[in-house]
Parts: C-alpha cells; sequence; structure tokens
C-alpha cells in the first residue's frame, strides 16, 4: 500500500485495472465521478470499470480510462444465481482489485464469490454508526461527518490508489445536440435549471413555494429556466408551470438521459433539493443552490466543490432535531412543513448573489 507521503502529483508508472460497485442511487452514483475523476487524474495508467445500471452509463462517458460494465439486476443477474454469473463475468476482465462503494446486500454476495479468485475486495465504511448519533434527538455533539467522497477516497487509498479531492477537477461542458441547442438562445439570459423534487417529502420544498420561486423569476424576465424531474405526476406539475410561466421549459420526459446531463452541463445555475439532481450539476462544476428540510449537509452528502454558501437550511432554532434522518424519510410530530421557514424571497435573493445578478 501506498503511503500518505506521496505528493499529490501524477504517479505515471502506477497502473492496474479496478473493478467500481455503485449500482444506485442516481446522486450516489453521480458523487462517485469527482472521486474516480481525481484518481484517474493522479494514475493515468489505472484502468477503471465501474459496475453500474445501464440507465447510469453516460454519467461516466467522458472520464478518462473509465468503462461501464452493465448490471442488469433486474435481468439475468437478479439473484444469488444471477449475481455468480455476474461474478464469473467480471472476472474474465483481467481485474487486479475490487472497490466497493455500495457496501450493500448485492455486493457483499459478489464479494463471497471473489473470495474465490483472491482478488483484494475493499468495502466502503458507510458511518453507520456516526449517522446514526447525527440523528439521534438525544444527540450531545452536533459536528459534519465524513463526506461520502471521502469515504470513496478511502477505498482507493486502502487499495494503495491515495488520491487528495480537488474541488476544481469536475466534468467539461458537454456538447449539446442539435435538438436542444434552442434552449441556449437565451436573449441575455440567465440559464438555471430547478429540480423541485426529492425522493421523499422530508427533503422537498413545498410546491407552492417552489412556484413563488418561478414566478418571481419569471418577472424579472432575466432568467430562462430548465425544470428538471419524473415521474407521472411531477411531470405534470412542471407541465402545468412552464403553461404558465413564459421563460420557462419542461425537460422532464422530453429528452434522454445523456441529453439532460448535456443540458445540465450547459447551465449556469442549478436550484435543488438534497437530491441526485444536485449531485449531476455539481459534477460539471456547475453552481449549484440546495435547499435542505429534515437532512442536513453535516451527514456528509453536501454537493461536491460547492461553497457553504450556496445552500439554505431550515431553521433548527425552530426545529431543533433536524436532521431527523439521513436520507429524509422519517421525522417526527410537528416536522412536517420545516422548510416553510425558507422563504421564496430568500431563495430568488441567493439565486441572484450566486449568479451575480446584471440589475
Amino acid at each position: 500500500m501506498m503511503r500518505n507521503s506521496i505528493p499529490s502529483s501524477v504517479v505515471k508508472n502506477k497502473s492496474g485495472h479496478i473493478l467500481v460497485i455503485r449500482l444506485s442511487a442516481m446522486g450516489d452514483v453521480a458523487m462517485t465521478v469527482p472521486v474516480l475523476l481525481n484518481v484517474t487524474r493522479r494514475y493515468p495508467q489505472l484502468k477503471i470499470t465501474v459496475l453500474t445500471k445501464p440507465f447510469f452509463t453516460p454519467i461516466f462517458s467522458e472520464i478518462p480510462n473509465v468503462q461501464v460494465f452493465k448490471a442488469e439486476v433486474k435481468g439475468r443477474h437478479k439473484g444469488i444465481l444471477g449475481l455468480f454469473r455476474l461474478y464469473k463475468e467480471l472476472v474474465k476482465l483481467d481485474l487486479d482489485s475490487v472497490a466497493d462503494l455500495h457496501h450493500v446486500l448485492r455486493s457483499t454476495i459478489l464479494k463471497q464469490f471473489f473470495r474465490f479468485s483472491g482478488i483484494p475486495f475493499v468495502q466502503m465504511d458507510k458511518g453507520r454508526r456516526e449517522k446514526k448519533a447525527l440523528i439521534n434527538p438525544e444527540r450531545k455533539v452536533f459536528e459534519p461527518l465524513k463526506t461520502t467522497f471521502e469515504r470513496y477516497a478511502d477505498v482507493f487509498k486502502t487499495l494503495g490508489y491515495p488520491v487528495t479531492l480537488q474541488k476544481e477537477v469536475v466534468l467539461p461542458k458537454r456538447e449539446l445536440p442539435s435538438n436542444l441547442t434552442n434552449l441556449l438562445s437565451k436573449e441575455g439570459k440567465y440559464l438555471i435549471g430547478i429540480a423541485p423534487f426529492a425522493a421523499f417529502e422530508g427533503k422537498m420544498y413545498p410546491v407552492h413555494l417552489m412556484e413563488s420561486v418561478i414566478e418571481k423569476l419569471n418577472d424579472t424576465k432575466k432568467y430562462k429556466i430548465i425544470l428538471f424531474g419524473g415521474g407521472e405526476k411531477e411531470t405534470e406539475i412542471l407541465r402545468n408551470w412552464e403553461e404558465r410561466y413564459e421563460t420557462t421549459v419542461n425537460a422532464a420526459g422530453q429528452y434522454s438521459f445523456d441529453e439532460e446531463l448535456r443540458l445540465i452541463s450547459n447551465l449556469e445555475l442549478m436550484l435543488a433539493m438534497d437530491s441526485g439532481n444536485a449531485h449531476l450539476a455539481a459534477m460539471f462544476g456547475v453552481p449549484t443552490l440546495t435547499l435542505w428540510g429534515v437532512t442536513h449537509p453535516f451527514a456528509g452528502f453536501y454537493p461536491f466543490g460547492q461553497p457553504e454558501s450556496n445552500r439554505l437550511l431550515a431553521d433548527r432554532t425552530r426545529y431543533p432535531l433536524i436532521p431527523t434522518a439521513i436520507y429524509g424519510n422519517k421525522y417526527p410530530p410537528g416536522y412536517g412543513n420545516v422548510m416553510e421557514t425558507i422563504s421564496p424571497d430568500a431563495v430568488v435573493q441567493k439565486i441572484k448573489e450566486i449568479v451575480k445578478d446584471r440589475s
């Protein structure tokens, strides 16, 4: 294993082939990108294969020396036998080691299979005990935990590839296909994205307040707003906003995931929750404003490279139990409306500050 004293400059003679496992969720998959970029930049002869779901393939399409192996977890790789089939396919890749950045039951089963081959297999420490203490209503200490990016990097360090994460190392802006170039005809307007939804209600800004934000931005005539989301109910909300506000365009259900990534990379700002879209924007170095409800950045999921000023948090003076959950799926009685302490005016003002409004 390499020592911590090795400088952060390029290590030209450090080669090998690492399998990286990160199957889901989208935000966690996107969070691997800054780490992989930093690793491949320092070790340019290192080859990496990412085991992930087919849908996420475009995320990794422009990272040097990185390829994707598509895990069909609902198809031929389903169940114990399917995972054994997956293992047999993976060992044919001539791997030197495995970096498990997921550490769930499925990857732990794969770990048992890899013991047959003698290939080193390192799983990330998810910090479950520290995170449980962070959301304990009787906690005595409230301080930031190690970030997910640092936890990912620790796995590479254990495998012999230590790296210093540099926040300026991000994906370059991607070229837009011809069917999207019209969205860049901004007539002097700032091109911003808004992703108003999250997996759990506890970390989603109330819909009526988000509409107020959009209305205020629309009234300035200074922004072109691209709406991102998914799901039938959510898409219908975005369609209604598109019809109601002239500077707004709905992207949900209109473009492929690859096209959405290209569009996100060209934004001047992304407004999102503690959710996957925030991490997709941050991996391109797009300024990202995040809104936080019953979750909190201290849990380690703050978007990569973003300054602390690019966030608005629910009022912990009024709601001292925050964070009540790591993923936003739980909150005690009376905590269902914590995000209402973040006013639409505060959101709009922060957007203006970040994009350095011309007014």
